[in-house]
């Protein structure tokens, strides 16, 4: 009779738990539950996080790794490098200094040049000065003879002749004859006669003086042309003497600009057509 009491006391507590522990009991649960999962999530996440950092710092490492390679084959090059340039330096200070001494050559070449330069200026310089001179000469010689031709031809004067036919033009000297001569519109023969029995041939003709009067300034000649004998009386200085070859229209004229004792000097001028006789 004592044992059946106790069995049941002991189970009703158990039948009879409140509702809002059992609801305690599972929002328990399930925060269990989510603490572990959350545990469990986070240790996933780094786990990815800590691969992830392991694979680059992997990588990393490679990369240090191929950068020491270069490093040491870049260096490897630097030094065979520096050892040509080392070479190389010594022949550009070679190439250097060859240079500047060719250019001092060139310098001192270059002034030994100007030197000679400078001489042969100076030189020319003195001729051409010299030069200058005589065409300033010559030049100045050429324009007194302008000067003197033109003064000459602006005193060659036309007058009338004995024959009373309009001479030709009438030089007063030897100069101006010279300057009849140039135009080349007659032929002209220059004398010097002395007084003689004889006669002088002058051009086509003879001529024989006569007689001189220098206080007058005149003259008589005989003229032989052709065998005929012409006498000229008390001809007067510049005065053209005309007078015509036997046979023929062609008039010749004797001029005397001088007149001396027993001399006198002139010209004689003949037509262009006129062939001189032998």
């Amino acid at each position: 009779m004592s044992t059946t009491p106790t069995t049941e006391f002991e189970s009703e507590p158990t039948a009879s738990l409140p509702r809002w522990a059992v609801i305690l009991l599972t929002i328990v649960a399930l925060l269990v539950i989510y603490v572990a999962y959350t545990q469990w999530s986070g240790r996933s996440s780094v786990t990815t996080k800590l691969d992830q950092v392991s694979n680059q710092v992997a990588k990393l490492e490679a990369r240090m790794a191929t950068l020491e390679d270069n490093y040491a084959n870049m260096k490897g090059q630097f030094d065979v490098t520096s050892e040509r340039v080392g070479l190389t330096q010594k022949e550009l200070d070679r190439a250097r200094a060859l240079s500047r001494q060719i250019k001092e050559e060139q310098a001192k070449a270059v002034a030994a040049l100007d030197t000679e330069l400078d001489t042969l200026r100076a030189e020319q310089q003195s001729q051409f000065g010299s030069l200058s001179g005589e065409v300033t000469t010559v030049k100045g010689d050429v324009d007194a003879t302008r000067s003197a031709l033109a003064d000459t031809q602006a005193r060659l004067e036309r007058t009338i002749g004995d024959l009373g036919v309009q001479s030709g033009l009438i030089a007063k000297n030897s100069s101006e004859v010279d300057e009849l001569k140039r135009r080349g519109e007659r032929n002209y023969y220059e004398f010097d006669v002395k007084k003689s029995k004889q006669y002088v041939r002058v051009g086509t003709v003879s001529v024989r003086l006569n007689k001189t009067d220098t206080k007058r300034q005149k003259y008589t000649v005989t003229l032989l042309a052709n065998d005929k004998a012409i006498e000229k009386k008390d001809k007067t200085l510049l005065e053209p003497v005309q007078f015509y070859l036997q046979g023929t229209r062609h008039l010749l004229e004797l001029v005397v600009y001088d007149v001396q004792k027993d001399r006198i000097v002139g010209y004689l001028s003949t037509p262009k057509e006129l062939a001189q006789a032998r």
